[in-house]
């Protein structure tokens, strides 16, 4: 491990940054009447109010993510998606029009939106075609401005997980934050990195309850990283990002443990079959391996699938303008329903496309 420093990361603005404090952050006790922050005092047009700020911190759904993780909770941040965390990263540790990050597509398309937005220079190290990341070049792009690399593994939207070593040699020597974009681990046979944050200071694990856990509408992500990172990224969030219903309905949530774990096989065991029916039908070329609930497939006239696909009602993504993505469609895993309308609906295009050559 290189000498990682965070204070030569973090942007010289937030580091000096006071944050926005109310009373809900100074004051920890039981109280009964609460006169500070202007709220309604006469309740909400709902059978339950909500008049009352939330938690600005969450600090029971913290707990209770801490105990599924084994993380503490000093350790994790909470954002309104892992899109918020993405975005509080760059405005926490890159400077505008001054730091680069480095992205490897085929990827999760914000990384590149985020840096956009907040006029960070992005470079690209195009995956191998394996769909492996490319270490060499990685660290060929690397200079003294290269503040973050972004890693999505297992990937959106190959589908595949990166090779850990690979990863591991990229913490070991770079400078910056590696952040490691685990939305779909729960799929995955992998082991998450976010056993590893002892281990490297440099370290971000971002991972989300809107894929395995089912709650993609509360908008819930969640980031780990070490005590120095998450105490910046504090500084710079909104006061209440998480508003209080998401902070009540995930705690319920994560009382169902179990029940996540049964539809987490389903989801599996019915990609796997998925996999295996479209891999059979004729003229398609490869059906790649996959640790997430969806499947890239590739096949001749993929976007002209993609359109008829539509009209039979049924949506997917057409990925084949990414590089390394040509003639590829996006498919995520449905309900057993779902999943025989979209094979019957592919088999139906397929007959009427390639009869006609």
């Amino acid at each position: 491990m290189m000498n990682f420093d965070i204070k030569k990361i973090v942007r010289p603005n937030i580091e000096t940054l006071k944050a926005y404090s109310s009373a809900k952050h100074e004051y920890t006790g039981e109280a009964n009447v609460l006169l500070d922050a202007n709220e309604n005092s006469l309740g909400s047009p709902t059978t339950k109010w909500y008049n009352r700020y939330p938690d600005p911190y969450q600090k029971a759904v913290k707990e209770k993510i801490g105990f599924i993780k084994q993380i503490p909770v000093s350790k994790i941040f909470l954002g309104n998606g892992s899109d918020e965390c993405i975005d509080i990263l760059y405005r926490t540790f890159c400077e505008p029009g001054k730091d680069n990050i480095i992205i490897c597509p085929p990827t999760y398309p914000m990384y590149e939106v985020n840096a956009n937005i907040n006029s960070i220079e992005i470079k690209f190290a195009p995956l191998l075609p394996d769909y492996q990341l490319n270490v060499a070049h990685i660290e060929q792009l690397v200079n003294e401005r290269t503040k973050i690399i972004w890693i999505c593994s297992p990937n959106n939207p190959t589908g595949n997980s990166l090779d850990r070593i690979d990863i591991e040699t990229i913490l070991n020597h770079f400078n910056g934050l590696v952040v490691v974009d685990e939305a779909y681990i729960n799929f995955s046979k992998q082991k998450s990195f976010s056993a590893s944050l002892i281990d490297y200071p440099n370290l971000v694990v971002l991972q989300t309850l809107s894929k395995a856990w089912g709650l993609a509408g509360l908008r819930l992500g969640m980031c780990f990283a070490s005590e120095a990172i998450i105490g910046y990224m504090n500084k710079v969030k909104a006061p209440y990002n998480i508003n209080i219903v998401t902070q009540e309905l995930a705690l319920q949530a994560l009382e169902e443990v179990g029940q996540v774990n049964d539809m987490i096989q389903h989801l599996v065991d019915m990609r796997i079959a998925l996999a295996e029916v479209i891999q059979s039908m004729p003229y398609v070329e490869k059906v790649y391996p996959s640790d997430t609930n969806f499947l890239l497939v590739k096949i001749p006239k993929a976007s002209e699938l993609y359109r008829y696909l539509l009209t039979q009602g049924i949506v997917v993504r057409d990925r084949s303008s990414l590089e390394n993505c040509s003639d590829s469609l996006r498919i995520t895993v449905g309900t057993e329903q779902e999943n025989t309308q979209l094979v019957d609906a592919m088999a139906n295009w397929i007959n009427l496309t390639f009869a006609l050559d």
